[in-house]
């Protein structure tokens, strides 16, 4: 008889062992760790892919922001969660820059995590304090060439696309403009409203309302062409050409989360983002859905990679 007990529990102990599966997943709430401060673009989006997530599945999905060190700490706990499915990722272009800007981090993107699903990519845009004596990008570029090293930049860590936007406009403007990095994008941007630092490149889906409101100047945005949202505003390639920088976001998930979770995400995130109501919401905040399967969203990841350790390679940049 006790072998009998043994036996059984050996055998449920077994079962409850069993990594989730799409037939059961998700059967408790999902965690979506974002390694970046609230109110930025990863943030927002995080929580409305959150909300319909949780709509499709009739199960909840959380976000929960764990900011610093450049989107590292948050990282980092999900690298070390348990591959089951219900601790996710919501990365950006800063994970693939930190693979060549900060080759030391305590994981590697593509040996530690899994691709599950792009989300969308919209422009940055180049703002000034008020103050700052120059109306276009041919300005400031003369200004920051005039007095070099006067001028500062702020991000919201090293390796983010603000960063390194600031660091290629650097390069390929012949600049030596100062970086100072935040904790997170708010606390940045909040450094160039209050005019403690001259620049920043931010996202158009949350700095252009203060731009039009005046409190920031409007240089240009990033991409190759002039972005819908601001179609009077040039772009900086119309004076530095060739630049372009955007910000993109994603999913992942910890090495050896079950293949079949991960379809299942995949496909209920693109389900999610090609709902006309998120669509049409997000084109207006200059966002384009990024609908992509596992295996093309991790082909786009080592090409990211690879561009932007090129660009960390040109420019020089550091996590100082």
């Amino acid at each position: 008889m006790r072998a009998i007990l043994r036996l059984t529990a050996l055998a449920l102990a077994a079962f409850c062992a069993v990594p989730a599966s799409a037939d059961t997943y998700p059967s408790r709430t999902v965690k979506i760790i974002v390694p970046f401060g609230a109110g930025g673009p990863a943030d927002v989006y995080a929580r409305v892919l959150a909300k319909y997530l949780s709509d499709e599945t009739k199960q909840s999905f959380v976000v929960e922001d764990r900011p610093g060190a450049g989107s590292l700490i948050g990282t980092d706990f999900v690298a070390k969660s348990t591959p089951d499915g219900y601790t996710l990722l919501l990365m950006s272009n800063t994970h693939t820059t930190n693979e060549s800007l900060i080759p030391n981090k305590p994981f590697k993107l593509m040996r530690d995590f899994v691709p599950v699903a792009s989300i969308n990519y919209s422009d940055l845009i180049m703002v000034v304090h008020p103050s700052v004596p120059a109306k276009n990008v041919a300005e400031f570029i003369a200004l920051a060439q005039k007095e070099p090293g006067k001028l500062n930049y702020a991000s919201s860590g090293p390796g983010t696309p603000y960063h390194m936007a600031g660091e290629l406009f650097k390069a390929m403007s012949h600049t030596n403009i100062v970086h100072v990095p935040h904790r997170a994008s708010g606390d940045a941007r909040n450094s160039v409203l209050a005019g403690n630092v001259q620049m920043m490149f931010d996202a158009i889906t949350t700095m252009t309302a203060l731009a039009k409101d005046g409190k920031v100047r409007a240089l240009a945005t990033t991409g190759l062409k002039r972005n819908p949202l601001t179609p009077d505003l040039p772009t900086v390639a119309e004076t530095v050409p060739g630049y372009e920088a955007t910000i993109w976001l994603g999913l992942m998930a910890p090495k050896g989360t079950p293949p079949e979770v991960v379809a299942f995400l995949n496909k209920t995130v693109n389900k999610t983002i090609e709902l006309p109501a998120v669509k049409e919401t997000w084109l207006k905040q200059g966002a384009i859905p990024l609908v992509k399967t596992p295996a093309e969203f991790e082909a786009f990841l080592k090409k990211d990679i690879d561009k932007w350790a090129e660009v960390v390679k040109v420019s020089g940049a550091t996590v100082r």
